[in-house]
């Protein structure tokens, strides 16, 4: 008994396509090959973040937010522990070091000595962003505590072992709201340039010892 079309035309046997509307009669079942199923499995396969793909190294590389702030957050930390924070510089220009190599891991570019100084700024910007909550948040707690700021200045330059003259003087000064303001943001700017110049250097270390692009 002969085929027909959902047109009406009559098939020929063993016919694909119609031959009066062109439509299929059957479906193709394309055989599965090595070839077909490695192009199969690349597509579904993600696509990891290439350095053709991603920005400069900048605040606009969230990679390189992402590191910068793990390594700021370690850095600063490590600053703050009393037992430990005479050795500052060394956590600052590691945290900019190995900033540019979980970089270099995390994306597989290799940062020349350029955009390894980017890359330690961004950690020192973050590292310095960190410091300030930490010194805010100090500030705070021991204004709350008697004699506030002043006493607790007083006690610091006593241990430096100040002159007691000079130390009055300093403290007199310091019960003037607008010196003891000046002071802390004097303070504050002072840790995000030395913070932020010894990161920048780490990055420029890590991308020299690291290899170029």
């Amino acid at each position: 008994m002969p085929d027909f079309c959902t047109c009406g035309a009559e098939l020929p046997p063993d016919a694909r396509f119609c031959h009066r509307c062109g439509k299929p009669q059957r479906e193709e079942v394309i055989p599965e090959t090595a070839e077909r199923r490695a192009e199969i499995a690349a597509a579904a396969a993600p696509v990891p973040p290439s350095a053709a793909t991603l920005p400069g190294v900048s605040f606009h590389n969230p990679i390189a937010v992402r590191i910068g702030l793990t390594m700021g957050s370690a850095a600063a930390v490590m600053t703050w522990l009393p037992i430990i924070q005479f050795g500052f510089a060394i956590w600052w220009i590691s945290a900019g070091f190995f900033s540019v190599y979980l970089y270099r891991r995390r994306t597989g570019h290799l940062l020349n000595v350029a955009s390894g100084l980017r890359m330690g700024w961004v950690t020192g910007v973050l590292t310095s962003a960190i410091l300030t909550v930490l010194i805010t948040l100090t500030l705070v707690l021991v204004s709350l505590h008697s004699g506030g700021l002043p006493a607790f200045y007083q006690e610091q330059l006593r241990t430096m072992q100040w002159d007691e003259s000079n130390i009055q003087q300093a403290v007199k000064a310091l019960n003037s709201p607008a010196v003891l303001v000046t002071s802390i943001m004097s303070f504050l700017l002072f840790v995000f340039a030395i913070v932020t110049f010894f990161c920048t250097a780490g990055g420029a270390l890590g991308a020299k010892f690291g290899g170029r692009e």
